[in-house]
Formats: structure tokens, sequence, C-alpha cells
């Protein structure tokens, strides 16, 4: 080498100013520096076997494609090598004297110019694994360095030398021969960390950030001595090929779960994006609507260099619960790895994998019931937020499911086409009631006609059920509507399919009926403003009353639902229907006819109210029920015992 190429050079591109920008603003964690390394060497390794696979001969054909780092504590220096292409001098001046020119960038654009129009196609993607199309990666080194050095020799032609490359990022850099007899091919950088940046002199850090970023890369990597990249990348193997117990352990490696996943979905896809997906449905229920509300997404790759953890472009809320790595190639970056250049193929790849992970419920729902059954159970809370999705909307409605009144127990599902089977001709309506419990649900008094007409209800057991069905709003021209909404004469095309439970009593004769309405002024004096209106009901068969939105309102569940997020306290002023065929109401009518003004009518107007609040989740004082219940209580007794001295 002549003299003059031994002096300092200058950077270029005002390199003084931009290396300070790489340095000290481009990547917001300084660990990155080594997965720009391990990248550049396995790019390095890349392109080596990508020659000899074409017939050339490096020098010392027998050495092991692999990535060393060695770690000095009492120099503060860490060391990373590789046996790959290696430089030549120039190729050092070259690719690290000037910001963002990439050897790799180069490398592909030969590739394409070389290549005839019949194989052009075939050699780009078996050179489509290198990494780094952009030539910055490596000056983030400078992060943890105050010194750094690049030995390299070649491994093809005639200048077989050693050369180095010294700088230590404040502008210069030199290029000289090298005295380093034991580089046999490959380059090797070497670092002086700075006294800020010694954590990564300890093999435990190193090893962390080698596990987080770099785990895939396809050349063993070791650290003094030890391989820290056991794991395949599996991803990239043919499905096939992978047995039950090779995905389990992968994935507890990647998710540091301790059961084995309940369900794998491995797949390839060319168009239009090409990438590779490895997905995961956990064996635990995913919490999301909490602190972790954030902590989802899938891993996204290049050329198996981790890009970014957690990234939740790549799959829609409603479908968190997956875990797993999405590895593609066409993905552009800016000058960082950490921040995407543009969105445009990760929305790709999201309607893809959306596509993909879809067929496969559905497929699972056909073919494993009880397998789906137990998704649902630990993902269905999530899953249902697809009602969002409209271009969606058909397929996620078909994968629902729901407790109802025709199952079995709290366990049995039931899917929207199921539902559909088993109800009668001319039924036209999904109908729900949402309760906080199977239980709660069969005691709803809303439930009365619909089981009285052996009509089937869905059981909602989620306050987000409700959304769901408001925004599905249509299931194959079947709707959505709450038993509570129905109207008197929403049933009325539906013959009775079993008696209530009370015996059935004489119609009110005309002057009862007159008193009754009487009755019913009473009662709405005697509760005020708390109801809109007292009124006899249609829907009741064996409860004597129940409160019910005014005409036009919304159902009681979702009412308490943005009350809450409204954090508005107040009662609901509703309407009071009371049940006139029923046991109580006659004993109260027998009582306003005697009297009026009877206190005991008073309290028990009040218990009846008080009870129709409980019953819809209202109850605010249940210290005043309780003491009304008392009395009541006292004064039956009283009752009784008088009757029996009788």
């Amino acid at each position: 080498m002549a003299e003059e190429e031994k002096q300092p050079r200058q950077f270029r591109a005002e390199v003084c100013k931009v290396l300070h920008i790489l340095t000290n603003s481009l990547y917001t964690n300084r660990e990155i520096f080594l997965r720009e390394l391990i990248s550049n060497a396995s790019d390095a390794l890349d392109k080596l076997r990508y020659r000899m696979n074409r017939g050339e001969s490096p020098s010392h054909a027998d050495l092991p494609l692999e990535i060393r780092i060695n770690l000095d504590k009492d120099a503060k220096t860490l060391t990373i090598a590789d046996t790959g292409l290696g430089m030549t001098a120039d190729e050092l001046a070259e690719n690290l004297g000037t910001i963002a020119k990439s050897g790799s960038e180069q490398f592909l654009a030969d590739l394409a110019s070389t290549a005839g129009d019949e194989d052009k196609e075939k050699k780009t993607e078996d050179a489509a694994n290198i990494i780094g199309r952009f030539g910055v990666g490596f000056y983030s080194v400078f992060m943890v360095g105050s010194k750094v050095t690049v030995t390299s020799r070649p491994a093809f032609g005639d200048e077989n030398t050693a050369n180095v490359w010294t700088s230590d990022g404040l502008g210069t850099y030199t290029v000289e021969p090298a005295d380093d007899a034991d580089l046999q091919r490959g380059t090797v950088v070497k670092i002086w960390l700075k006294d800020d940046a010694s954590e990564f002199i300890e093999k435990y850090r190193v090893e962390s950030v080698i596990r987080k970023h770099s785990a895939f890369v396809p050349f063993p990597v070791f650290v003094d001595d030890g391989q820290v990249n056991t794991q395949p990348a599996l991803w990239r193997e043919p499905k096939f090929n992978i047995t039950k117990e090779q995905y389990s352990a992968f994935y507890k490696a990647v998710t540091y779960d301790s059961k084995d996943p309940l369900d794998v979905l491995h797949f390839s896809a060319d168009a239009p994006v090409q990438f590779n997906a490895l997905l995961f449905t956990p064996d635990d229920a995913q919490e999301f609507f909490g602190a972790e509300k954030d902590a989802w997404g899938l891993d996204l790759y290049a050329s198996r260099v981790l890009i970014q953890h957690h990234n939740q472009e790549l799959v829609p809320e409603y479908l968190a619960f997956l875990k797993g790595v999405v590895d593609t190639e066409d993905l552009p970056l800016n000058i960082s790895r950490e921040t995407l250049q543009e969105n445009v193929i990760l929305r790709k790849i999201n309607q893809v994998l959306v596509k993909q992970t879809l067929s496969h419920l559905e497929k699972l729902a056909k073919d494993d019931e009880e397998k789906y059954g137990r998704f649902w159970k630990l993902h269905g809370r999530i899953f249902k937020l697809g009602y969002n999705d409209f271009a969606n909307r058909e397929r996620i409605s078909a994968l629902l499911r729901f407790n109802s009144s025709a199952m079995t127990d709290a366990d049995a599902l039931t899917s929207l086409d199921a539902y559909m089977e088993r109800a009668p001709e001319g039924q036209k309506t999904f109908w729900y009631i949402v309760a906080p419990n199977r239980e709660a649900a069969r005691l709803n008094p809303h439930m009365e006609r619909f089981r009285r007409k052996g009509l089937e209800v869905l059981w909602l057991y989620e306050p987000v059920d409700e959304f769901v069905m408001d925004g599905l709003g249509k299931y194959k021209e079947w709707e959505f509507k709450s038993a509570e909404m129905a109207g008197d004469d929403a049933l009325n095309d539906f013959s009775d399919k079993e008696q209530p439970a009370h015996e059935a009593v004489a119609p009110l004769s005309d002057e009862e009926q007159g008193s009754f309405d009487n009755l019913l002024a009473k009662m709405k004096e005697i509760l005020g403003d708390k109801v809109k209106e007292v009124r006899v009901s249609h829907r009741l068969a064996d409860s004597p009353a129940v409160l019910v939105s005014p005409d036009g309102g919304m159902s009681s569940s979702m009412e308490k639902l943005l009350k809450v997020m409204r954090k508005d306290d107040t009662l609901p002023v509703k309407v009071l229907e009371v049940n006139r065929d029923h046991p109580l109401l006659r004993n109260m009518l027998r009582m306003f006819q005697a009297d009026a003004d009877d206190r005991m009518l008073a309290h028990m107007t009040q218990c009846l109210f008080d009870a129709s609040l409980l019953l819809d989740g209202y109850l605010k004082d249940p210290q005043e029920l309780a003491a009304r219940s008392r009395q009541l209580l006292e004064n039956a007794a009283a009752w009784y015992t008088e009757v029996k001295k009788i």
C-alpha cells in the first residue's frame, strides 16, 4: 500500500456531523450496535456461501462459516469475527468511509446486472438472505466504542492480504496493512468500549442481546467459545418436517411460557408480499384489558434479524392473542432498523395474516369442535372485538360462540348458524339477554314469554357483548335484538309451548279492571319520579313485576355500561310493568279496594320496585330494601299468628 494511503483520511459527507446524529439520535437503544455487527457478519457469510455455491473456491475453503465474539475485561474490548467474504483495502475505504454506502446494496445490484434474463430471478432469490441494504448500521458501533478497528482479509482475488480500518468516529479514519497472521479469511471488528458502555463486556449481557435480536441468524454465533443461537429459525423450515415437540420447544423459547401452545399456524406467502409466519395460540387466557393491554403483537424479523418486538400493525386487536414470528425480505427500512419507513408492506402482511388465521379457525371449528371450544373460552373475549372488522364481519360472525337457553349447562356453546337451524319457521331475529351469569339470565323476567313460546335466547355474560351485537347489526339477514326490547306483539306469530308456573286466575271483571287501573295510578303516585309509568305487562308469566326501558330506549345492560363510562351513578327512570294475574298483584288489588291509603300497600309497592331494581342491577340502597322486607315479615308473622288463633 502506498505511503499516502496510510495517512488519515477524512470521512465524506460531513461525517463528523452525520456520525454525531447516528451515534446519538438514530438508535434509542444502544444494544442495537451488536445486532448490526452480527447482521453484517451474517451478510458476509451469506455472500461467501452464495459464491461457493456458484462453484468458486475461496481461500481456506475448509474454514467453518461462523461468527465468534470474544470479550476482554482487562482491555475493555469486544471483538466480533466472521469467516465470510472479507474486504480489500479499497473496499474498506469505500464501504466504511462513506455514509450510506452499502456493500450489500452494491452486491445485489451487481448480481442483477450480470445475471441473464432466465436465471436473474433465481439468483436474486438465492441472495435474498443478505442483510443490511443500507450502509449505516455499522456506525452504530460508535455509540459504545471510543475506538474501532476493522481488520479484513478477502476470500477471493489476487489481493489476498489483510488490511485494517481504524477510526474513533470523530471525523477521520485510516486504512493500512495489518500485521495479523491469524486472520485467514473474513473480517474482525474490535471495539474499545467507552466507560459508560462497560455492560457490554459482560458475557450474560452480550448473550441476552443476541438472544433478543439475532437468535435466528443462519450461522452459529459463539461468545467466548459458547454457541448462543442454538434455536433454529423454525419458520423457515418446511412445516411437514417439523414435529409437534419442535413447535412446542420453539414456542416456549420465544414466549417463556411453561405450557405447550394450544394451536399452531405455520405458512409461507408469496403474494402480495413474500414472508414466512409461525403463529401460536397460547393455552392460557391473555389479559389485554388491564396493565398489559399494550403487551401484544408479533415479532417482526427481516431475514432472521429482529426488527421490532410486539409489532401491533401486523394483526388487528381482535387477534391479539396470537404470538409468534413474521419474517419478510420485502420490508423497506429507513436509515434505522428501529423505525419502519412505510407501512404499506405491513398492511399487506396484515391482510394475509387475518385471512389465513380466519381460515385456520374455520377449519378448526369444523374439524375439532372440542378444541375450538377451548380456544373460545380462552380467547373469545378478545376475538369477539372483530365485529369492527367490516371486511371480515360475516366470517367473524360465523366463528362467534355463545351460551344460550337451549344449552344444557354454562360450558356448552352454540354458533349463530346452529341457533338458526333450531329456530322455528318464521323467526328472523337473534334474541339475546345480557346477564352476569347463567342463573341470572335464567331468572330474568324478560325470559318468561320466550320460555313460554319455546324460543331460544342467547345469554351474554360480558359487558362488551351488547356492543358486539349492535356492531354486527345482522348476520345472514337475521337481526340481533335484546329480549328486553321485544314489543308486545313481537312473539304473537309463535304458539305457546309451556304453561305459566302459576295456575290461571279468573280474569278481572269490568269493575275490578277499573279498580286495577286506579291501583296502577296509586302505585305511580307512591313511586313518584322514580318511574316514568306503571302499566300492565304483556311479557310476564311468573314474575310479579319488571322494569323496562321507555319505548324507543336502550336495554338496561347498555344503559348501565354507558353510565359507568360517563361515571353517572343516578338511577334511570324506567317503566314499571306489573303482572295483573300474579297472586301478589291480586292481593294488592284487594288491599287497595279495602283501603287505598293503606301504609302496607305503599311498603309493598316500594318493595316491588326495589326488587325490580335489584334484578335490573341498579339497586343503590340495599339497607332500605332490607328494612322494608323486615317490616313486611313482621306484619306477615303477626297476621299469621292472628289467623292461627282464630
